[in-house]
């Protein structure tokens, strides 16, 4: 917990500097209460006394209360200042490192693990920090002043206070030993609530469509009922510190009377009076001790998750990312859009085989290279490997003739138009998603995105919508079909103008005929630009300057769609599932 305190900030320290000060104050004009009660006891038991001389005690009492009441206002504002300037510089670090993450580090977290520890983990902390400001601070100040203010006074009185406090240690020990290891288990259950969820709102046609409702509904009532049992526990175990407090509270106010009145009976007449006063005033002291111990059983009932909770954002702002940017921003010079692969393997983290292995070719400026083979061949990782969302286990990956690791990524990204096997849309216009993102440049202005959109054949449908180009997208592209999405996700990738177009079997909701204009405008209107295309259709390949056939990770052909239909098995096995022989021109 105290690992992430350091992110606090100097103008935090000063806040924190003002707390104290108006903590003290407000302890002190706390503490200042009994002393007046005191005098006022000993003026009603005094004959003579006049009341103004009551009532102008009264009247400083009351100034008292209302100035403690002021001073905590004053220290509730700075707390909260404080906690919310905390978590959200620790929401933004969490975010940033997220995003510096490769695929691994993110698989390794999971997805709905890390939206919980961006929100509901840092709320715990943030919760902590603003109680804690308050509680943690005041709790030790008020319980040694009032200790000293009643020491002295009847060590009769002062053990019943001891043995009271050293009850309260001990309830609140027994608590927090058994309540921390639930709330870690709580954190984790609360993951499998967000991504069951999650799973069911992202897969909610399939599950209606497989009438899968009662055995999603199960799913999410098992995850539910698991962390409500959970908490149902943990809330149990902290309801009993209520009324055990009522109970000390109550137990130490009936002993400072019982002890007070055998002091009172076996005391002398003179000594009395001032015994009476000392049993009222030492217990609004004792009440101030105790009230002391409470403040800081409500920061113990938050200790335990909010620790769980830190120790959580430390795992994500810890973690260091495996893949680190470079310093370079260009390529050689004379190449722009060269990519080559040297004997290239890859294996995923912590599998025992090999997706790729001793992958070796060279794709030239304006030259459209083609990836195809069965799945689970190794085509889309090939690809992946260009923009660095993994990084190669063995050999070289080369861009414009540089070790794509030597890059920073952003000078990396820049040269890359990537189109993703699942189309991706983000909430916005369809403006605001084609010129998306940054490209060291200009960003797309409306008239690029056009004509990304009439190359990608988006035109007709686009121009159909109400807004057209500034048409609402939702999230995920959702009030779009997959064809759509695929051709917005296309036109993004023009827009950008790039050296180099990734489309990671980005053609594969398209029917055969808008494949084939699309791809015929893209290759007319990115002439020097290099396309590296992974498919799993013949068509939208053979049209291509080479085709890699892959096979089980290993490279089986290379060539021309002629060539390979000649030299190659694998190939020719996969044309003739998709295609006759007339379609595929073979005599």
């Amino acid at each position: 917990m105290v690992k992430i305190l350091k992110h606090l900030e100097k103008k935090d320290s000063l806040l924190i500097l003002g707390c104290l000060v108006f903590i003290v104050m407000q302890v002190w004009l706390d503490l200042k209460l009994p002393d007046y009660m005191y005098e006022i006891t000993m003026l009603v038991q005094t004959e003579g006394s006049q009341m103004s001389d009551i009532l102008l005690q009264g009247s400083y009492m009351l100034l008292c209360a209302v100035g403690s009441m002021g001073a905590a206002i004053i220290v509730g504002y700075f707390a909260a200042k404080v906690a919310a300037g905390f978590s959200v510089r620790l929401r933004a670090k969490v975010f940033e490192k997220t995003m510096s993450f490769s695929m691994e580090e993110i698989n390794g977290f999971s997805t709905a693990s890390l939206i919980t520890r961006s929100t509901n983990d840092i709320t715990q902390i943030q919760l902590l920090i603003a109680m804690g400001l308050q509680a943690i601070v005041k709790a030790p100040i008020l319980a040694v002043w009032a200790i000293a203010k009643i020491m002295g006074k009847s060590w009769q009185w002062t053990a019943a206070t001891g043995l009271a406090v050293a009850f309260l240690i001990l309830l609140l020990s027994i608590v927090i030993f058994i309540a921390m290891p639930k709330f870690k288990i709580i954190q984790g259950l609360t993951d499998n609530l967000n991504r069951v969820t999650r799973e069911n709102l992202t897969g909610i046609r399939v599950v209606r469509a497989y009438n899968a409702e009662g055995y999603q509904e199960a799913k999410f009532e098992k995850a539910n009922e698991d962390l409500t049992k959970t908490n149902l526990f943990t809330t149990r175990l902290m309801a009993l510190m209520q009324p055990s407090m009522g109970l000390i509270m109550s137990g130490i106010s009936l002993s400072i009377y019982w002890i007070g009145a055998y002091l009172i009976y076996n005391a002398a007449a003179v000594d009395r009076l001032s015994l009476f006063s000392d049993m009222v005033v030492f217990s609004s002291y004792a009440m101030q001790v105790i009230m002391a111990f409470m403040l800081l059983s409500i920061v113990f009932f938050m200790l335990p998750r909010a620790s769980v909770s830190a120790k959580r954002i430390n795992e994500v702002l810890d973690t260091e990312a495996k893949i680190l940017d470079g310093n370079l921003t260009a390529g050689k010079e004379g190449l722009a859009g060269e990519v080559e692969f040297k004997n290239v393997s890859f294996k995923y983290p912590d599998a025992a085989d090999y997706i790729l292995q001793n992958i070796s070719f060279k794709a030239h400026p304006g030259e459209t290279v083609a990836f195809i083979g069965s799945t689970g061949s190794g085509k889309s990782t090939l690809v992946n490997l260009i923009p660095r969302f993994y990084d190669a286990s063995d050999g070289e990956v080369l861009v414009d003739g540089i070790n794509v690791k030597e890059y920073s990524q952003e000078a990396l990204h820049n040269k890359l138009g990537y189109v993703s096997q699942r189309a991706v849309l983000f909430s916005g216009t369809v403006l605001s998603n084609i010129a998306y993102g940054d490209n060291g440049e200009d960003i797309p202005d409306e008239e690029m995105v056009k004509k990304a959109i009439e190359i990608a054949q988006g035109q007709e449908f686009v121009e159909k919508m109400e807004g057209q180009y500034e048409a609402s997208v939702s999230q995920g592209g959702t009030n779009f079909s997959g064809g759509q999405k695929q051709r917005l996700s296309i036109a993004r990738a023009i827009a950008r103008r790039p050296e180099i177009y990734l489309f990671d079997d980005s053609f594969s909701a398209l029917d055969y005929k808008t494949d084939r204009v699309l791809r015929n405008a893209l290759k007319k209107e990115i002439q020097n630009a290099t396309m590296l295309i992974v498919a799993q259709r013949i068509g939208t390949i053979k049209d291509a300057d080479r085709i890699i056939v892959l096979d089980q990770g290993k490279v089986a052909g290379s060539g021309t769609h002629e060539e390979l239909m000649q030299t190659c098995s694998v190939y020719q096995e996969i044309a003739y599932s998709q295609l006759t022989k007339e379609e595929l021109e073979v005599g």
